[in-house]
């Protein structure tokens, strides 16, 4: 249970922070923005943080069940557990927010893409090594 808080907490905050960076680098806003206007997007991110949580719980959670899937399968090590759980998170956002219109193209799907991975890869590290994992069952005799 522990896991799925963790991917709870942690995906739809750095998620939500990461969409918000891609979508203002996508509309040019940083071309036209001095260092002092940063602290508006920090404003802006924690007045829509609600909406992050509100629309990234559930994929958050269904992440964390792939990453509780996985964790069953006994050949499959902590790393590639969360290279597995990346990948499936970066094609679940790449396909979700990135456009296929003439505007869409390998930055696009790749920026729209480190936002599922990067907090799928965090949370599964953060599961890793601060929650106890399931050890396998020994074998009656």
């Amino acid at each position: 249970m522990k896991r799925y808080l963790v991917f709870a907490l942690v995906g739809p905050f750095v998620g939500g922070f990461l969409l918000l960076l891609t979508t203002t680098y996508q509309s040019g806003y940083w071309t036209q923005t001095s260092l002092g206007e940063v602290g508006k997007l920090f404003v802006v991110f924690f007045k829509t943080l609600q909406y992050s949580y509100l629309f990234g719980f559930l994929p958050s959670l269904m992440i964390g069940a792939v990453d509780d899937i996985l964790i069953h399968v006994k050949r499959i090590r902590p790393a590639l557990r969360m290279l597995l759980v990346g990948a499936f998170a970066f094609i679940l956002a790449a396909f979700t927010y990135g456009s296929r219109g003439s505007d869409s193209g390998a930055a696009q799907f790749i920026l729209y893409g480190l936002v599922g991975f990067v907090p799928a890869v965090l949370s599964s590290w953060l599961v890793h090594h601060y929650v106890e994992e399931p050890q396998p069952a020994a074998a009656a005799s």
